[in-house]
């Protein structure tokens, strides 16, 4: 059974950094598509990052690209997002997710197993 489970969020001020982590079990990274999302209240989830094997990682927002980096430790099967420069608006609850195979899409339905979220909140 695939299980995925995100930390590391918190409160942050504008500006501010942090680092969500999102350790999995019942899978090994080398055969999935591994993203992060958003989803901010009265918004739709927001695909960020993904990240796959040899595929190198693929932008699904644009916007956070400048500020956000996706990694991965394949030993320990854990993704990272580091974000900086965090502003207001990034405010949400972050998922991570995992596909098998690549990162063919950013549609929230295209992946199959969810962690339950952490919250980020950037303000002063």
């Amino acid at each position: 059974e695939v299980q995925l489970q995100a930390s590391g969020g918190g409160l942050v001020e504008p500006g501010g950094s942090l680092r969500l982590s999102c350790e999995g079990s019942g899978f090994t990274l080398d055969d999935y598509a591994i993203a992060w999302f958003r989803q901010a209240p009265g918004k739709d989830r927001e695909g960020l990052l993904c990240t796959a094997g040899d595929e190198g990682i693929t932008v699904f927002a644009e916007d956070v690209k400048d500020r956000f980096a996706i990694s991965t430790d394949n030993a320990e099967n854990r993704v990272y997002l580091e974000m900086r420069n965090l502003k207001p608006e990034d405010t949400a609850l972050y998922f991570c997710a995992v596909e098998i195979g690549g990162c063919y899409s950013d549609i929230e339905t295209d992946f199959s197993d969810w962690g339950q979220g952490t919250q980020v909140t950037v303000s002063s």
